[in-house]
């Protein structure tokens, strides 16, 4: 039984891992405005998501120590929030550069190369973390909880570093947001 509902996941496992950042890279280069659609740029957005950037790291945190004090329910809640979460960031992120301009990086010296080791290593585990997430869910849905486990103990670090490096990203470039 949990053998089928694993295999009956993997697929879409695959598909939404390739798919997500395909269509965030693909929709990161349409701007509506210079396709000449009259939309308002989101510029509200970037303290918001980064907001709920944030909130997914306490979730993260709260999730861990509630499975851990062996409150299986709270834990499973707080994940699923966290997964909601993460869907809204990135629906938000997506709208925001869909309408506006992407703003340029206007720290110098030693900050400036922070922020890109910052910012690459955000981008490329936000990446990771699609398939590495979705598998520890579907561990947990399928009761393999052994299995489960074994991955969240990889998942949770890299999404927690992606959650907290989200919001420091923010906090690094806002500065140079055009109100």
């Amino acid at each position: 039984m949990e053998k089928k509902l694993e295999t009956k996941y993997n697929k879409w496992i695959v598909v939404l891992s390739v798919a997500i950042p395909l269509v965030v890279a693909l929709l990161f280069g349409v701007n509506l405005r210079k396709l000449g659609y009259d939309v308002e740029p989101l510029s509200f957005l970037p303290p918001i998501y980064a907001t709920i950037n944030g909130i997914t790291a306490i979730l993260l945190v709260l999730a861990v120590i509630a499975v851990k004090k062996g409150n299986i329910k709270l834990h499973e809640n707080l994940m699923k929030t966290a997964i909601a979460c993460s869907v809204a960031f990135l629906a938000m992120y997506v709208a925001y550069h869909m309408t506006s301009d992407s703003t340029k990086f206007g720290g110098e010296g030693i900050v400036k190369y922070v922020y890109f080791f910052i910012l690459i290593t955000h981008i490329l585990l936000s990446i990771a973390i699609i398939p590495l997430v979705l598998i520890t869910y579907v561990r947990a849905l399928a009761q393999v909880f052994d299995k489960h486990k074994k991955i969240a103990k990889i998942t949770f670090p890299i999404w927690l570093y992606v959650a907290v490096t989200g919001v420091i990203v923010y906090l690094m470039i806002a500065p140079y947001y055009v109100h």
